[in-house]
């Protein structure tokens, strides 16, 4: 398994183009919406990474097993029946800013979130901004 491509990395695709992509009108309307949203709270441009994921800045890691790699700081997908928020599973105040957000549902590192309208805007630059810290922190 070491020697196992990543899939998921930095391309050249175009951002917009995948967006226009999205076949429902009103996703593609928030997937902008969280690129602006992701875009200004992270300081960084998006960039897709492998051929569904919008990523923001990135930061290099490795395992104690021996496997590194890179990834976004954040990013999300704007997924068929959800958006996949990508976000640290440690950062500062996770719970009880995802106890403010809104209607969602998380797992270890993502948030998903149906539409941008069920959650409320400003607990989610909390949790980019928070996340962001800690991935800075730790992976210096």
């Amino acid at each position: 398994m070491a020697n196992a491509k990543i899939k998921t990395t930095e391309n050249k695709s175009s951002v917009t183009g995948f967006i226009k992509s999205v076949p429902d009108q009103q996703r593609q309307k928030d997937a902008l919406a969280i690129v602006e949203l992701m875009k200004k709270e992270s300081g960084f441009e998006p960039k897709m990474w492998g051929p569904a994921i919008i990523g923001f800045g990135s930061y290099h890691y490795k395992y104690e097993s021996g496997r590194e790699g890179d990834a976004p700081l954040m990013g999300f997908s704007p997924r068929k029946s959800e958006f996949a928020l990508y976000f640290s599973s440690e950062f500062d105040q996770r719970e009880e800013l995802l106890k403010q957000l809104g209607k969602h549902k998380s797992a270890k590192g993502c948030v998903y979130i149906k539409k941008l309208e069920d959650v409320k805007v400003d607990v989610l630059k909390k949790m980019i901004a928070n996340s962001i810290k800690y991935y800075k922190a730790k992976y210096k």
